[in-house]
């Protein structure tokens, strides 16, 4: 059976990490996989987990299985994040925790073509490179709707929305709620809007995947873009993770919340997501989602947990401003400004695949068509960044 077993092509961001992994250069730099780092260019562990996994260690009595859809406390705690308190949302929506938030878009793809096997998925060109292979492997059909002008380096919002015009009914389109994997351009607010009267008015069904949630602008702010589709009685799924805003990158963390128009309808679908779970993983780990629950229990650890959001959040916007300065200072005029317009960890730095052959060959590790992670930078990698781009423009 293996004998004759052709070599997978490396996944192009992971393999990325594999090539810096053998690059024995100790100037190395790593911009391409999606991590936080701080400016020792540690990815820490916060201090609300530690505090959360202290009291876990303490007050645990079972190691037993959790129900198929995860602790209803974790359902509860992750819909109250998502949407906000007081939503009006709650009766009409179910959630369960998936190993992450890739697992999280493969369950939802799973009970997708299960329920409409011809449904076409519609994603953003660009978006993350694993959406494809998620939702192929899941047997999708898959297509492409305009998103990113790169003339502009921002949203080709009109090119947008003229194809989301054309989107058939019962197709599912995927959209980034904020912090774009792999641009960093997002939607306004009436961007929003708007694509919610367009889903309403076309019956296609958004899939939002919101995997960096308080990245971009804050806990609520973040989370905004759904007010107006819940406002409409939409139909919709979210996927999201806990990997970048608690730091739970190997806990892998997520949830898949599935919303309907009411609750009985939503009953009857979530039947189904728990049959899909039950054939593939049976029910998730406990500790990741033990944690998220802990500090989302607790008005103290909570607050302690924004607080050290907030801080990277803010970390992350300045080495955006310092790698855009950097690369003035080194003698560039080319007018890199909007890369501090971006959010999130990522940005469609503008440079091309060839100035990201000529960086690795410097040891500075790039995703291919320029995506940067800009939260790999530090202080004492920054300068050394800005000289290398400097020097390949």
């Amino acid at each position: 059976m293996f004998n004759e077993t052709k070599p997978a092509p490396p996944d192009s961001i992971l393999g990325l990490t594999e090539a810096f992994r053998a690059d024995s250069n100790p100037a190395k730099v790593n911009l391409g996989v999606g991590i936080y780092k701080d400016e020792q260019g540690a990815t820490p562990i916060m201090a609300a987990v530690k505090v959360a996994e202290k009291h876990l260690l303490e007050t645990q009595t079972t190691k037993s299985y959790l129900p198929i859809p995860g602790s209803p406390a974790y359902s509860a705690v992750v819909q109250k994040l998502l949407f906000g308190s007081d939503s009006s949302v709650f009766d009409r929506a179910r959630t369960c925790h998936t190993p992450g938030g890739t697992g999280a878009l493969r369950v939802g793809g799973d009970f997708i073509k299960k329920l409409n096997p011809n449904a076409t998925v519609w994603v953003s060109t660009p978006t993350w490179a694993n959406h494809k292979g998620v939702f192929g492997a899941a047997g999708l059909n898959i297509a492409d709707y305009r998103y990113y002008d790169a003339a502009t380096n921002g949203l080709d919002f009109s090119a947008m929305k003229a194809d989301l015009e054309n989107v058939p009914a019962g197709d599912i389109v995927l959209l980034h709620v904020c912090c774009h994997n792999p641009t960093g351009v997002d939607l306004e607010a009436t961007g929003w809007a708007e694509l919610a009267s367009i889903a309403k008015t076309k019956g296609w069904i958004p899939f939002f995947d919101f995997a960096y949630h308080g990245f971009a602008d804050g806990l609520e702010q973040d989370r905004a873009a759904f007010t107006p589709f819940i406002d409409a009685g939409i139909e919709f799924f979210v996927a999201n993770s806990y990997s970048k805003n608690f730091g739970l990158y190997n806990e892998r963390t997520g949830g898949l919340t599935v919303v309907a128009e009411t609750a009985d309808a939503v009953d009857a679908a979530f039947s189904h997501v728990k049959k899909t779970i039950r054939t593939n993983y049976s029910n998730p780990s406990n500790h990741g989602g033990a944690i998220v629950s802990t500090i989302l229990e607790s008005a103290e650890l909570t607050q302690q947990w924004e607080t050290e959001l907030a801080e990277m959040r803010v970390r992350i916007h300045s080495m955006r401003k310092k790698l855009v300065d950097g690369i003035k200072n080194h003698g560039i005029d080319r007018d890199f400004g909007y890369i501090v317009e971006q959010r999130g960890m990522f940005s469609y730095s503008g440079l091309s695949d060839e100035n990201v052959q000529a960086l690795r060959d410097k040891s500075i590790y790039v995703v291919g068509g320029g995506r940067i992670n800009v939260a790999g930078l530090t202080p004492s990698n920054i300068d050394a960044v800005c000289a290398a781009v400097a020097d390949v423009l």
